[in-house]
């Protein structure tokens, strides 16, 4: 699948990594920009199949980045944004996921993107409506909720974890070595002492999830 890709980041030697990778696989680089509002330029000028961007980039150096692809999302329903930085800004993150019904939405964190093949994987899963959350950022969302999550047991922390990456029943099983009927069992308890509603497609799954955070 050939995507057509905007790359937002205002370090240029990752910038300019990020688009040699991105061509290798075999996607295009429409634009490659160094700042928050040349993004939003960029994207009303040649509507990409998705934006990769930084959290942190200019004019202010603060959460430009990931503001503007939350104004995106909402001037471009249905545009994929993947989120690459090295922080999680709680209130815009959770804006960013909510959004678009939560389709075609992904929050990476840089340092613990270990392998270009999961990077790849990222993005087109994003790209055709999948939702893709680094664990680690939903640990950082919920450390300030830790009292609900007190009623699960230490495997079904793990399992809400997996399912916080977008991981299937049968990725779930197999990673932690049982049975997808135990899986299912495991998911049914998770729900039901957060209060939230079962489901069964993956990008939704992390939908719940967020919703507990916002609750």
């Amino acid at each position: 699948m050939s995507l057509r890709l905007i790359v937002a980041e205002d370090a240029v030697l990752l910038r300019e990594g990020l688009v040699g990778l991105l061509q290798r696989v075999g996607h295009e680089v429409v634009a490659a920009v160094g700042d928050a509002d040349a993004l939003v330029a960029a994207v009303r000028a040649d509507r990409p199949d998705l934006i990769v961007t930084d959290v942190r980039m200019p004019p202010s150096l603060s959460d430009d980045g990931l503001r503007s692809a939350v104004t995106l999302r909402e001037e471009f329903p249905g545009l994929p944004v993947l989120v690459l930085s090295q922080y999680v800004e709680r209130s815009y993150a959770l804006r960013l996921l909510d959004s678009g019904g939560g389709a075609g939405v992904g929050y990476l964190l840089k340092e613990r993107v270990s392998a270009v093949v999961d990077f790849v994987s990222a993005i087109e899963r994003v790209a055709a409506g999948g939702t893709v959350v680094d664990p680690e950022v939903i640990t950082q969302l919920v450390r300030l909720r830790q009292d609900p999550l007190e009623r699960l047991s230490p495997r079904e922390r793990e399992v809400l974890a997996l399912i916080a990456e977008g991981r299937t029943n049968a990725s779930l099983a197999k990673h932690l070595f049982i049975s997808e009927a135990a899986v299912n069992k495991h998911i049914g308890n998770i729900f039901n002492k957060l209060d939230l509603p079962v489901d069964t497609e993956g990008h939704r799954r992390v939908l719940a999830v967020l919703a507990f955070l916002r609750a």
